[in-house]
């Protein structure tokens, strides 16, 4: 029945994006354990070091993700945003995700803070929850990128959840490739 679960809930959407392909794949994968991992990735027309700054910068997180960034490089260190643009870093909107280690332009491991706006069955299992992105440059001015959201449980209470998190993630991410791709062409 797990796995039957979990082969139904597979995602491989198919979409249009301003009349192209779907450039973001979702999956959801299973490991052993009653965890999930999201998987969410893309290949995007645009340098490494551009992918490694959106990620990394005050500048490329305001570019494509939020209105407000505030951004300490460094294992240990943070990426603070808002997406209030009314807002302040540090007021009850912000979001804090810490960062956990990185390799510079090849990976990041991210471990979001939980806030009261998160379901409370999150809120008891916040230290289970890590986002490992990888970097890889493929032929010259070309990356790809590979998000694995980890510590997501096998219960349907997170598999709804789910259906929140790919979508609202796949929008994102798009707006990264967005980002990189004219600011590539415009350089």
């Amino acid at each position: 029945m797990n796995n039957t679960l979990i082969m139904l809930f597979t995602v491989f959407l198919t979409s249009v994006t301003f009349g192209q392909e779907k450039r973001v794949v979702s999956k959801v994968d299973s490991t052993n354990t009653r965890e999930l991992v999201l998987i969410q990735e893309f290949t995007v027309n645009s340098p490494i070091d551009s992918v490694w700054n959106a990620y990394t910068t005050k500048k490329g997180w305001e570019s494509w993700a939020v209105p407000i960034a505030e951004i300490d490089l460094k294992v240990g260190g943070f990426i603070k945003t808002n997406y209030n643009k009314e807002g302040i870093i540090g007021d009850s909107t912000t979001i804090v995700t810490h960062i956990i280690n990185y390799v510079p332009k090849k990976l990041i491991t991210l471990q979001a803070e939980i806030t009261d706006n998160f379901p409370e069955f999150m809120k008891k299992e916040a230290k289970d929850f890590y986002n490992v992105i990888y970097l890889d440059e493929l032929e010259k001015g070309k990356t790809s990128v590979k998000s694995y959201g980890i510590g997501y449980k096998n219960t349907p209470k997170y598999l709804s959840l789910m259906e929140y998190f790919i979508p609202a993630n796949e929008k994102s991410l798009m707006n990264l490739i967005l980002y990189l791709e004219t600011d590539t062409i415009t350089k």
